[in-house]
């Protein structure tokens, strides 16, 4: 275990009598397909080695009792007594409901987590947070419910309590994850791929604007509706069902009288990103990298221009990205409105591209980014 694992442990040993097992709940990042999984299309996430530590054990009463290390915070509830709450507890406690909203025998528990995920940076803490604490309740009271039974439970978790209506691909990724691979998930029929993900002589790395978005304040919301808004018009017009159906962006534009410039370039950016990344699954098997890292610029400009979800922060790391020769590809990742971009660097350049980011950052904006090099890892799962 690392020190993370050793230190979330170590005080579930001080606070509690009973023997916990160990979970391991990793964040993810998504290579290419923003804001999609909710409009059933297709996404390219990957779990990695940032993530969430649980320790957890049944404590033999009716009473759960959780504690954040992160926040140094500890809550009480009664299993009969779950409701909503505030910040992170609605995370867990929602977690809980749905088990009992499946009339799951749910009994009392002990449990101590915490990680390494920077709130805020789109690596899905939230999605981390529910993955773990779902999996062990699943794993500890053994109610035999499948990977993908998990994820679905937490996407609703994440409706409920916190009331964001994300779509299921950080859900997906957390308990699905495969190292070394990248996910082609299809948000419509819940199924997947896995695609190696060929990164000889690259590393991934993120670059943490340190602007902080939270996607409650309703911005993910209003997206969504508007993409059900124009969706409904572009049914009737085109006789779909999913935006999926739409072959051009194009179809979209014949019909934008209709539809408010919000709504219609909600819907344009969506039907680009879905073709977008139904063509990186091809290129990933050509081995064609750099072909890859242009649609991750195009999304990057898609994201800005039309969905409105990115930020003059991220905006310009992606332009220093754009104008660096030892980058193939970089945009904004996760919900926007702050948080991360995501950047394909070469191996022996990622040092300098960092500094020189940076520096340029720093000057722009008088406080200096974040630097994440990234590993692909396994989804959730016991590690003790």
């Amino acid at each position: 275990m690392n020190a993370i694992a050793t230190n979330v442990l170590n005080i579930f040993t001080g606070k509690f009598s009973s023997a916990p097992r160990v979970y391991y709940s990793p964040g993810r990042i998504n290579l290419i397909g923003e804001h999609i999984d909710y409009n059933d299309g297709f996404v390219m996430p990957a779990a990695i080695n940032k993530g969430i530590y649980y320790a957890v054990a049944p404590n033999n009463n009716s009473t759960i009792n959780f504690y954040a290390a992160d926040f140094n915070e500890i809550y009480t509830v009664a299993v009969t007594a779950v409701t909503k709450n505030l910040g992170w507890k609605n995370y867990v406690l929602s977690v809980v409901n749905e088990f009992l909203l499946l009339n799951k025998t749910v009994k009392g528990f002990d449990c101590v987590f915490g990680g390494d995920i920077p709130r805020g940076s789109g690596m899905s803490s939230s999605a981390a947070v529910e993955g773990g604490l779902a999996f062990a309740i699943n794993d500890l009271f053994g109610f035999g419910m499948t990977r993908v039974e998990l994820a679905l439970l937490c996407q609703r978790a994440e409706h409920n309590f916190p009331g964001v209506q994300c779509g299921i691909m950080d859900m997906y990724a957390n308990l699905n994850g495969k190292q070394g691979h990248v996910i082609l998930l299809d948000c419509k029929n819940i199924t997947h791929e896995y695609f190696p993900l060929p990164l000889e002589g690259y590393k991934i790395v993120l670059l943490n604007s340190k602007v902080h978005h939270s996607l409650t304040n309703g911005e993910y919301n209003v997206r969504r509706k508007n993409c059900e808004a124009g969706l409904a018009v572009l049914k009737e017009a085109l006789h779909i069902n999913s935006f999926r159906e739409i072959s051009s962006a194009d179809d979209v534009t014949l019909h934008k009288d209709k539809m408010t410039e919000e709504v219609y370039q909600c819907c344009k950016y969506v039907v680009e990103e879905i073709g977008r990344t139904r063509k990186a699954g091809a290129l990933l098997q050509q081995n064609d990298l750099a072909g890859f890292g242009q649609l991750m610029f195009a999304t990057h400009n898609g994201l800005s221009t039309l969905y409105h979800v990115s930020c003059k922060e991220l905006d310009f790391l992606v332009e220093q990205a754009a104008h660096n020769k030892n980058v193939v590809g970089a945009r904004l990742m996760g919900g926007g409105f702050g948080g991360c971009t995501i950047n394909i660097v070469k191996d022996e350049a990622v040092d300098d591209f960092v500094t020189t980011v940076s520096a340029a950052y720093l000057q722009q904006f008088k406080f200096s980014p974040e630097a994440y090099v990234m590993e692909l890892s396994d989804g959730t799962c016991c590690i003790n």
